[in-house]
């Protein structure tokens, strides 16, 4: 026994030292090659697009959404907003904004059908090839969609989705300002790691781009997964259709501010991944999808390591002495990650604040990257087993309005 606990005690101390430096790696390199901040958009006709906003009880947000969205530079575009039988307000008041804005055409729907149903019902209505998917909270940076079109021009027919650069709007809370943190140390840097390696796990459901033949081929999204943006990448990619990540793509966006706003985000992501990982098993038979591997073992890895690190912090506690023997385990376990969590977010916010003044948040989250570890492996074990039952029961994945911070906070940058 005390041996399989030495071998679990390496893993949870090693792994997420592995991984921090595959992620520092990855990003710096990623940054050096592939992001392009000073180049010029050319001027060229560029085609039309269908902006797609799902909404459910979104009252309080949509009509500065809808208004940013018809205020950014790109003209060619229409913005199709679904109403999914929201309980508030949604509904009346964006048939109020369909007579202020020409371009804007409302689907209504009686019954609340989820996230997936309602952006498959606007890629039905679509004019365009060309599908931009954003939150009904969501504010673009004017030259945001340019950025995310220009890939499908110049980088191949290949390329099936351009997932964007999520910025956090909402900045006055403690909750928020560590969430800033989050999404440039970890969120940012994952996806450029990724990236570089050629398969990402998940498109940024709040901003991304489709070609819509891509999702045709696929079949579109699912209806029955929590998640759709994790799902959506996951099919597109066992197809062999590529996914890029495009950093030039600001899209300014509001978090939770509270506990339980956060704690059911985070649920609800785990809870995703999971679906996804349980119901793609198969892509590690099929020599082609070899490059999703990494991703996909890295997956179990991760939630394995989450049980490993409850056991073994459990093993400790109920056997050791005294408690002093299970702190000297908590230390030993912790320094090095604290260390190495700092320099990644180091790392991070220098490549990040090219797009975003986030260094001076240094202060507020230099240890989040460190407690992320701990808090992510408690999450991790509520939300597998409603991965297994969802994974059962099928049905529709409805979806409920998140908390999103306060509605009054200004955007940082002009529009």
């Amino acid at each position: 026994m005390e041996d399989v606990i030495q071998k679990l005690a390496s893993y949870v101390f090693w792994y997420p030292l592995v991984m921090s430096l595959f992620w520092i790696a990855g990003s710096n390199i990623f940054q050096k090659r592939r992001e392009r901040v000073d180049i010029e958009l050319e001027e060229i006709d560029w085609p039309m697009v269908s902006i797609l906003i799902p909404c459910y009880n979104e009252e309080d947000t949509i009509e500065e959404t809808i208004h940013y969205m018809d205020k950014i530079a790109y003209q060619n575009k229409e913005i199709i907003a679904v109403n999914d039988g929201s309980r508030d307000r949604t509904g009346e008041i964006l048939h109020e904004l369909s007579k202020k804005y020409p371009n804007l055409r409302i689907i209504d729907c009686n019954e609340n059908r989820g996230k997936a149903t309602a952006l498959k019902l606007a890629c039905f209505a679509a004019k365009s090839e060309y599908l931009i998917c954003i939150d009904s909270d969501a504010v673009l940076d004017p030259y945001a969609v340019h950025y995310l079109v220009s890939n499908f021009l110049y980088k191949g027919e290949r390329l099936g989705a351009v997932t964007g650069n999520p910025r956090i709007r909402n900045r006055d809370t403690l909750l928020a300002k560590l969430q800033i943190v989050e999404y440039a140390s970890i969120i940012g840097a994952i996806k450029r790691a990724q990236r570089l390696s050629g398969k990402i796990m998940t498109v940024s459901g709040v901003v991304v781009a489709f070609r819509k033949k891509a999702l045709v081929d696929v079949g579109l999204w699912d209806h029955d997964m929590i998640t759709e943006d994790i799902s959506i990448s996951w099919k597109l990619q066992e197809k062999f259709w590529d996914i890029r990540y495009e950093v030039r793509a600001l899209c300014w966006m509001l978090v939770p501010e509270t506990f339980k706003g956060i704690w059911k985000q985070r649920i609800r992501w785990a809870q995703g991944g999971q679906e996804v990982i349980l119901r793609h098993w198969k892509v590690i038979l099929d020599w082609r999808h070899r490059r999703l591997w990494p991703i996909y073992y890295e997956q179990w890895m991760s939630l394995f390591w989450s049980y490993s690190w409850v056991f073994v912090t459990l093993y400790y506690f109920v056997t050791a002495d005294s408690i002093q023997d299970t702190i000297i385990w908590l230390t030993f376990s912790s320094f090095s990650l604290v260390l190495l969590s700092l320099i990644q977010l180091l790392s991070s916010l220098f490549i990040d604040s090219k797009y975003d003044k986030v260094q001076k948040y240094f202060f507020f989250g230099s240890w989040y990257p460190f407690i992320y570890w701990f808090l992510n492996a408690i999450i991790v074990m509520f939300a597998f087993p409603k991965a297994i039952v969802s994974r059962v029961r099928g049905g529709y994945a409805v979806w409920t309005s998140p908390d999103r911070g306060s509605r009054k906070e200004k955007l940082t940058r002009s529009l």
